[in-house]
């Protein structure tokens, strides 16, 4: 077998997307037939060198799993958490070690798509495949057309501009003071949606993630998750 880069096979492994990985190399927690290295430029034969990380063997999956998991409010979306907190691992019971692609923070309930491939996850999160992300948010207060616009425009959400959105208005319930938006956005910055309708002076009541690449998860219940069809993996990539 032909040698490969240690950051590729450690994404071909799930152990994070290759930019991960690369952090990894550099922070000194990835070792090769015993000897930490640090370079990005090390390669590895898969069949002959032993890869550890953080002093675990890293052995190469070969089965590829996917799953779209629709994850309930109070779980987070970290491998290890420091606090103890439930995870979304703890929801899907599968022999692949997983790893999720993206976030959705605590209180957001939603699509999340979990997998073992690496390059599947640095496809995705990486800013120029522009995936689009479905999400249906409750504000506080009636939402005018104008707010509307400049969420749609794009928004200062501290020190970033956001790309323009595509925002629908679903609901206007002026007996509840409550307004139900749907936003689409293509980036990934961290609590974005939140951000945006802060930025507009309106409080987040309920946040939740409909739909990945237009892959919904309105038929799959809180907590309860499906293997992606090759159909679906093959659209989020192409």
């Amino acid at each position: 077998m032909e040698e490969i880069r240690l950051q590729k096979y450690l994404a071909e492994a799930g152990i994070a997307s290759r930019r991960k990985a690369e952090e990894f190399i550099l922070q000194g927690k990835i070792q090769v037939n015993g000897q930490v290295v640090k370079e990005l430029g090390t390669k590895i034969n898969p069949k002959k060198d032993k890869i550890k990380y953080n002093d675990k063997l890293v052995k190469r999956e070969e089965r590829k799993v996917y799953i779209l998991l629709n994850k309930p409010i109070g779980y987070v979306t970290t491998v290890k958490d420091q606090f103890h907190r439930d995870s979304v691992l703890d929801l899907v019971k599968v022999k692949e070690r997983l790893v999720p692609v993206g976030r959705l923070d605590m209180y957001t309930s939603g699509a999340l798509i979990l997998t073992n491939d690496g390059e599947f996850v640095y496809k995705v999160t990486h800013p120029k495949h522009e995936i689009d992300k479905t999400y249906t948010v409750t504000l506080k207060g009636i939402v005018s057309k104008e707010k509307v616009d400049k969420l749609r425009q794009g928004i200062d959400i501290g020190g970033y501009i956001t790309k323009p959105a595509k925002v629908k208005i679903l609901k206007i319930d002026e007996e509840k003071q409550i307004t139900r938006l749907e936003i689409i956005i293509h980036e990934g910055k961290n609590r974005q949606v939140r951000k945006m309708c802060e930025s507009i002076g309106h409080k987040v009541l309920a946040l939740h993630r409909s739909a990945i690449a237009g892959i919904g998860v309105k038929n799959i219940e809180l907590g309860k998750w499906r293997y992606l069809s090759k159909e679906e993996i093959k659209n989020i990539i192409s």
